[in-house]
């Protein structure tokens, strides 16, 4: 008899939320590298949504050619529109694109003003409290998950982390008043995280449910392209030449598969505090070691990102939650 033959299943619950615990850090990482590719892009565009339009347009390219060629992209497009057609996936579970196209814009258009960190910290305010919510109404695949001291201190303790990170930057009116954009882009994420889930258990495929992201995202912002242009006319930038521009939607396609495939472990608030400290730690180190003019990293912004770590582990060594 093997270990794992002999393994609990308390055990092996665990170890897949220790598993996705670090996969939604690494995650978070990716997405602070994709928050400065989007922002560089909006600036050099001359508009946010041109960003978010091609940063969300090439992901989609890559998925629309990746999930048909694998033979479980295949099943879970069958299994969706099965899900759909007998109700067991209502359409607008299907939604959660949206509320990534309004993130990607939010990088576009504040970043290169606010800077990696600011902004981290705005989408951490929204995210942390919207996650509690989303958890406790069990609109994920896990269920209602009840707001345990140990759960509601970790999510508490994380946004006073974030904010001696970068409390620094606070006291500008103009900051504040710009990053009330990633705020609201934060409240979606929750709600982005657990419906992205009740797309991949319906279809069985985390490709499948990126792809269905992807498609609601990109319509939702080449509307949203088309508004800006009729109003402000044509970006004034130009398309950048070098590769990594386009680097963003990518980034965004493994940042969604990998929290589509682990929120059935680890809950909405707790992938949400991985995901926040993996974008501490990549903000931080991205306004380290390649600065902008927004960026001004300090003591209190290593300090703050060390008791974001803190925070996750308070979050994730909690015992499951009895229902």
């Amino acid at each position: 008899m093997t270990t794992a033959d002999t393994a609990t299943p308390q055990t092996l619950s665990a170890a897949r939320r220790i598993t996705g615990v670090a996969l939604a850090s690494a995650s978070g990482v990716a997405v602070a590298v994709q928050s400065r590719i989007n922002g560089e892009l909006g600036v050099r565009l001359d508009d946010g949504f041109a960003a978010a339009v091609v940063s969300f347009g090439i992901g989609l390219l890559v998925l629309l050619v990746l999930v048909p060629a694998t033979p479980g992209g295949r099943r879970g497009l069958v299994a969706t529109r099965k899900a759909l057609r007998t109700g067991t996936l209502r359409p607008w579970q299907c939604l959660g694109g949206m509320c990534g196209a309004f993130l990607v814009a939010t990088q576009g258009l504040t970043i290169g003003t606010l800077g990696v960190a600011v902004f981290t910290v705005a989408v951490v305010a929204g995210q942390t409290g919207s996650s509690l919510a989303v958890d406790r109404a069990g609109i994920g695949p896990t269920g209602r998950q009840p707001v345990t001291r140990q759960r509601l201190a970790g999510a508490v303790l994380t946004v006073l982390a974030v904010g001696l990170a970068v409390g620094d930057r606070l006291g500008d009116p103009g900051a504040l008043a710009l990053a009330l954009l990633p705020l609201l882009a934060g409240v979606g994420i929750a709600w982005q995280q657990a419906v992205n889930g009740r797309v991949r258990a319906a279809a069985d495929s985390a490709l499948t449910a990126t792809l269905v992201n992807f498609a609601v995202g990109t319509v939702t912002l080449l509307v949203a392209f088309a508004i800006d242009i009729a109003v402000r006319g044509w970006p004034g930038g130009h398309l950048p030449t070098e590769p990594w521009f386009y680097l963003g939607g990518p980034i965004g396609i493994v940042f969604i598969a990998i929290a589509a495939a682990i929120v059935r472990f680890t809950g909405v608030l707790l992938l949400g505090l991985a995901t926040i400290a993996g974008q501490i730690v990549g903000a931080v180190l991205l306004d380290l070691v390649l600065p902008t003019a927004a960026s001004h990293p300090g003591v209190n912004t290593l300090l703050g990102a060390a008791l974001t770590m803190v925070a996750v582990l308070i979050a994730a060594l909690a015992p499951p939650a009895r229902r």
